[in-house]
């Protein structure tokens, strides 16, 4: 599918890789910076944080994050990548805001690997006639593709599909039950 974004969907775009950026799960603490006559740079300068001065005092207590190696041992991208569903609230297809960080993972790693594909399965609980749930499933999984292409993942390497109330997740006649039968999975093609 070719598509081209409107002013109003490419500006959507935009926000949302502001916000994503934003939203660094990163603690950042105020060093207390050298002065700048100590190391003959401006303070946070190409000198700051660079090591030792001559007298062996250091000139920065500034250090780098690495997110992919935090110091707890988490790494937020991979805990994204490895929650593969989406679950919706009851007669619904809009996304939650808690399952955003797992689109956006996903989103980073299909925009840097243009080979990877993914089939987005939509899939609905045992309320609702046989088409309608189709259709619910398929608009979960449409919900899906196109939050990750406003990621900017390409047309090309998503697909979605919809299974309705054919492949429950669970069985039972409860309401933790069809709730976890309310989702969008995400599988690699």
């Amino acid at each position: 599918m070719n598509k081209t974004l409107s002013p109003a969907a490419a500006a959507l775009v935009a926000a949302v890789a502001l916000l994503g950026a934003c939203a660094s799960p990163s603690k950042v603490t105020q060093a207390t910076p050298t002065s700048a006559m100590d190391t003959g740079t401006p303070a946070g300068g190409a000198g700051a944080g660079a090591g030792a001065a001559a007298g062996g005092t250091p000139q920065s207590s500034v250090s780098t994050v690495d997110l992919a190696n935090r110091a707890d041992g988490s790494n937020a991208l991979n805990a994204a990548l490895a929650q593969r569903i989406v679950y919706f609230d009851f007669d619904s297809f809009a996304i939650k805001d808690e399952y955003k960080p797992v689109l956006d993972g996903h989103a980073r790693v299909l925009s840097r690997e243009n080979a990877k594909r993914l089939v987005i399965e939509g899939h609905t609980d045992e309320r609702g006639g046989r088409e309608y749930n189709l259709a619910l499933g398929q608009k979960r999984a449409e919900s899906v593709l196109r939050s990750l292409a406003l990621l900017g993942v390409q047309d090309k390497q998503l697909e979605a599909v919809s299974f309705g109330e054919e492949r429950p997740a669970a069985t039972g006649a409860d309401e933790s039950t069809w709730a976890k039968n309310r989702r969008a999975e995400l599988k690699d093609r």
